[in-house]
């Protein structure tokens, strides 16, 4: 997807001039739920001082004002003759709106010392500081966007110089964790951190299987400096579940890690490597969020906070609706939660804004970057405003192949059915990340879009009004509130917004993106001789095990600069000190950096393509470096290693000198079987119906059921053809009379005979010592024509060509066919 336009300006606008509210989301009814702190300020305790000087003023005093200045948030210090600065005072809005004003950053809100005072730690409301920090965000970005007509502007920073330095990184196999670090928590922390576990908590560190522990732990140990592992400092600092002292507790397990650094061998940087300077992810510019258009949204979950067991609302807009996660439940790096079974809900209380908020426009959009984990789950509640299995105001869900949409209206049920599907035939769902936005509104009713494309029909009901919305109802992800409709698979972002989204803003939403990003400037002046000059990734956290980094260009931050002729040929993404065994797709590339092609803007793309670099310490610690074989006038010979040859294969029992026929060698063998053209109408459509079903490899041990269901199919059809073709008939089954009612048609042996002989001579082979011979196959199907020919006074007399189409099927369709 396109997630970066680049503009004609330094700096990179993110927001269209009517976007006044984009909210960097936290993580985290008939329904039961577990009450969340209430977070709601009061309302604005009546202020009575002078009126505000200007609109400036008045948007300052409605979106940051009313919502800090109660006592539990930051009214209790930084009001009238309280802690300078008095951003929150209460006798004179101007004055307010004055010291505030030294403490945001309209043009970039994210770095308002407001925000990174809270972010830090400082007085937060809620139990994450990131989550404060993300409200206020919000709330400074919309008065930004009243006052400088609504646009983020993203500006490239250049990062800090560093060269590539020597480095640790995990070893490939769990053996050392599992000798040093592993017996400690399997000791000490399976009560909790382990699948099995009576509340089992997310990192499964702890794990039975060490490889799955390991995996989970990387993130939870710093390899260079052991006592500012996580592991420590929960012991050391927070007192988190400490078996004994927490201080001889976070001693024994430094000591563990100390002991699994200490086998890690430092990685030396090749001296040889031509390189450029050295980044961590958080080096780069943050890029997430860019151009999105939540002007209406009213709950928005980014799932940023990535611990912990709630995912918090940062739309910005009061009651927080926050998500309690039970169950299983993990979170995602690079911001997103797995769904396994558990779910995220909210409490009744908090939904209710959906229903006020909704009702009061007639309209609304569900969004969800949603990466379902198969496409066979049935019954599966993506998202949901309900109170059970029988009642709703609306549900996103998949059942298989589709997305479906349920919403309660004046022309649906109280559960909200009829649904709305995607078209089957299109298999629009796919296990893999998708964008999917389920709009209503009553013009058009409901509609759902996937990846920015319209992929449903019309609403089988039309449009209705919501004036039947129960405000009683829970929102919940993932699951029902009664936690029997559960999905499987990862939620990066959702979004509830109380406007049907127009297909341009699904699109603009779509092309923005999701999840952590940054802007990864890897400075090559020293190659180029291009003063400020980098080579510019856009890159972020893929998932938990790996990095992605895409659309490379390069770019010189110094405008003056317009170069030319500098060549690019061969570039490598190293982590920690040595070069990515995997993921190198941009070794071929070879590209000669024009000043025709070359924009001071947006610099000279160098590649449109993506790949996907292996997680090793984790996005904090690990450091990325470029090398190249040819940049400017420096060059590097790469000899790429011979493939490692292929292991032999393990020792198995023999294989069988027995194979199935492929399905185009059973259509073909059938065709000659019968003397029915394959090209013959009926036939070919059966064929193409039911040429998935039939065996595409020769290997016996891929036999399925299907395969044998798929050639009876297939059979039936050949032989039905032939029985009804006059022509085809007397000449397969010379001298047999057709005409004579089935009581009589079969009653002798010689009868039998002109049915039995010619299929067993045509459709069977001979002389094959694992197969019966062909009197004992004749025999077989002789008794089949007896029985159904003794039928008696139940079944139709002129039945006769139906017993021979049924023994012709039994032949042409049997193991003979399938197998050679």
């Amino acid at each position: 997807m396109n997630r970066m336009a680049w503009p004609r300006t330094r700096i990179f606008r993110a927001f269209a001039p009517a976007l006044l509210a984009f909210a960097i989301a936290g993580c985290g009814g008939g329904a039961s739920t577990v009450q969340n702190p209430i977070v709601a300020p009061p309302p604005p305790a009546g202020y009575s001082g002078p009126p505000p000087a200007s609109q400036d003023v008045q948007a300052f005093k409605i979106n940051v004002w009313d919502n800090l200045q109660a006592a539990n948030r930051c009214g209790q210090c930084h009001g009238a003759g309280g802690q300078v600065p008095s951003f929150v005072r209460n006798d004179d809005i101007n004055l307010a709106y004055e010291a505030a004003n030294g403490v945001v950053d309209l043009s970039n809100p994210s770095a308002s010392t407001m925000v990174t005072k809270v972010g830090g730690g400082h007085n937060c409301w809620l139990a994450a500081s990131s989550a404060c920090a993300d409200q206020l965000t919000v709330w400074i970005r919309n008065w930004a966007g009243q006052t400088l007509g609504g646009t983020r502007n993203v500006t490239l920073q250049p990062p800090p110089l560093r060269d590539v330095g020597a480095s640790k990184s995990f070893p490939a196999n769990s053996a050392l964790f599992g000798s040093t670090v592993y017996p400690l928590l399997t000791q000490y922390c399976s009560r909790c951190h382990s699948s099995g576990a009576a509340t089992p908590q997310s990192p499964f560190f702890a794990e039975g299987d060490v490889d799955v522990a390991y995996a989970a732990v990387r993130s939870k140990i710093n390899l260079d400096t052991p006592a500012d592992s996580r592991l420590v400092v929960r012991l050391r600092e927070e007192f988190h579940n400490c078996w004994t002292d927490c201080g001889q507790s976070a001693n024994a397990m430094q000591a563990a890690v100390q002991a699994f650094s200490d086998g890690v061998p430092v990685t030396q940087v090749d001296p040889t490597l031509v390189l450029s300077k050295a980044l961590t992810l958080y080096d780069g510019t943050v890029a997430s969020g860019g151009n999105r258009y939540d002007n209406a949204a009213i709950a928005l979950y980014e799932f940023k906070t990535g611990t912990g067991s709630v995912a918090y609302d940062t739309s910005g807009v009061e009651p927080a609706l926050n998500l309690t996660l039970s169950g299983a439940v993990t979170w995602v790096g690079g911001w997103g939660i797995d769904l396994r079974g558990g779910k995220a809900q909210g409490t009744t209380a908090a939904s209710r804004k959906l229903h006020d908020l909704i009702r009061a426009t007639g309209e609304y959009s569900i969004e969800a970057w949603v990466a379902p984990a198969n496409v066979v789950q049935e019954n599966a509640y993506i998202v949901s405003y309900s109170g059970g299995t029988t009642a709703r105001n609306f549900t996103l869900g998949q059942t298989m192949y589709n997305y479906d949409f349920m919403n309660r209206s004046t022309a649906t049920s109280g559960n909200g059915a009829p649904a709305l599907s995607t078209p089957a035939a299109n298999q629009v769902l796919q296990a893999t990340l998708q964008h999917v936005v389920a709009t209503y509104s009553a013009v058009d009713g409901r509609r759902i879009y996937v990846n920015g494309t319209l992929a449903s029909g019309p609403d089988p009901v039309g449009a209705g009004l919501l004036t039947d919305w129960n405000d009683t109802f829970a929102l919940v992800l993932g699951n029902e509130v009664s936690s029997n409709r559960t999905f499987q698979g990862v939620l990066r972002m959702v979004v509830v917004h109380n406007r049907a989204l127009s297909p341009p803003q699904i699109q603009q939403n779509f092309e923005a993106g999701v999840g952590e990003r940054f802007y990864l400037l890897f400075s090559v002046a020293h190659l180029t001789n291009v003063p400020q000059s980098y080579l510019l990734f856009e890159a972020s956290q893929f998932d938990s095990y790996s990095y992605l980094f895409d659309k490379p260009a390069f770019i010189s931050l110094d405008p003056a600069q317009d170069p030319d002729q500098i060549r690019i040929r061969g570039v490598r993404i190293g982590v920690n000190g040595a070069e990515s065994r995997v993921g190198q797709a941009y070794i071929p590339l070879d590209r000669t950096v024009t000043a025709a092609g070359y924009e001071p803007d947006t610099g000279f793309p160098l590649s449109g393509i993506g790949t996907v670099i292996a997680l090793d310490k984790g996005p904090a610690a690990d450091e990325f470096f470029l090398s190249f074989e040819q940049i400017a006038g420096n060059t590097r010979a790469y000899v790429e290693p011979a493939p490692t040859p292929l292991p032999p294969p393990p020792d198995s029992g023999p294989s069988s000198d027995i194979g199935l026929r492929t399905f185009a060698e059973i259509n073909a063998s059938m065709s000659v079987m019968t003397g029915v053209p394959a090209t013959e109408p009926a036939v070919a459509a059966t064929y193409d119906r039911v040429r998935e079903q039939l065996p595409t490899i020769e290997n016996i041990e891929a036999f399925l059921s299907s395969h044998q269901i798929g050639a009876a199919q297939l059979a039936i059809e050949y032989c039905d053809v032939l029985v009804d073709d006059a022509a085809l008939r007397s000449s397969y089954f010379p001298g047999f009379n057709f005409a004579a009612p089935a009581a009589t048609a079969f009653d002798t042996p010689a009868e039998r005979a002109q049915i039995t002989g010619p299929l067993v001579a045509r459709a069977v082979g001979s002389g094959i010592a694992t197969q019966p011979s062909a009197a004992e196959i004749g025999a077989e199907v002789d008794a089949l024509i007896g029985r159904l020919a003794a039928c008696g006074a139940g079944c139709a007399p002129d039945r006769t060509m139906v017993i021979v189409k049924a023994a012709c099927s039994a032949v042409v369709g049997s193991a003979s066919t399938l197998l050679q």
